[in-house]
C-alpha cells in the first residue's frame, strides 16, 4: 500500500498508526481545526512525516483528491453522517482499481460508553447495504473488533473498458 485517507481523523488515533506503516502518503481530512491540531501533534510525537492534513467539510464538498489516487480510504465511526452512501460513492470515486476502503462503527447497541446516539447509529445490515450500493465488492463482512466495533472491508471492482474498433 502506497497511499491512503481518513475521512475524519479526530485525534489521529488511526491516521497516525496507518501513516507509519505505509509507504505513501496519508492523507487525514476533518471538518474541525481542533481535530487536525490534535493529529498534527500525535504526528509530531511520533516523528510522522508523511501525514498531510487537510481542513475540510468532506460530507458536502467531497475529499478534493483526485479520482483513482489512492490505495486505501478508512471511513472508521462516521457512517452516521447524513449522506453515507455518497461518502462511500466518493471513496470509491478516489481509490485505484482494486483498493478497498474499511469501515468500522459502534455496536448497535446502547450500552456501548461511546458512540452517536442510537437514533443515527448505523447497523451491520445498514453498512453492508451501503458499501454495495456504492459499488463495491464485500471482501470481509461483519468483522467483529470488540469491545465495541464492528467493521467492513470491501474493494474496488476492476473494470475493463470495452472499445469498439472498426473491423
Amino acid at each position: 500500500m502506497r497511499d491512503a485517507v481518513e475521512f475524519g481523523c479526530g485525534y489521529g488515533t488511526f491516521a497516525v498508526p496507518v501513516a507509519q506503516r505505509i509507504q505513501g502518503v496519508l492523507h487525514a481530512l476533518d471538518v474541525e481545526p481542533d481535530m487536525l491540531a490534535a493529529t498534527k501533534s500525535v504526528a509530531a510525537m511520533h516523528g510522522v512525516k508523511n501525514l498531510k492534513l487537510y481542513q475540510r467539510d468532506f460530507v458536502a464538498e467531497g475529499s478534493g483528491l483526485s479520482d483513482d489516487s489512492v490505495d486505501y480510504v478508512m471511513l472508521f465511526n462516521i457512517l452516521h453522517a447524513d449522506d453515507p452512501v455518497g461518502l462511500l460513492r466518493e471513496a470509491y470515486r478516489i481509490l485505484r482499481v482494486g483498493g478497498r476502503v474499511g469501515v468500522m462503527h459502534w455496536c448497535y447497541d446502547a450500552s456501548t460508553p461511546r458512540g452517536p446516539s442510537m437514533e443515527i447509529r448505523p447497523r451491520p445490515v445498514d453498512c453492508e447495504k451501503w458499501i454495495e450500493r456504492a459499488g463495491f465488492t464485500l471482501v470481509k463482512r461483519n468483522i467483529d473488533l470488540p469491545p465495541y466495533h464492528y467493521g467492513f472491508l470491501a474493494k474496488k471492482r476492476c473494470y475493463t473498458k470495452f472499445y469498439n474498433f472498426p473491423v
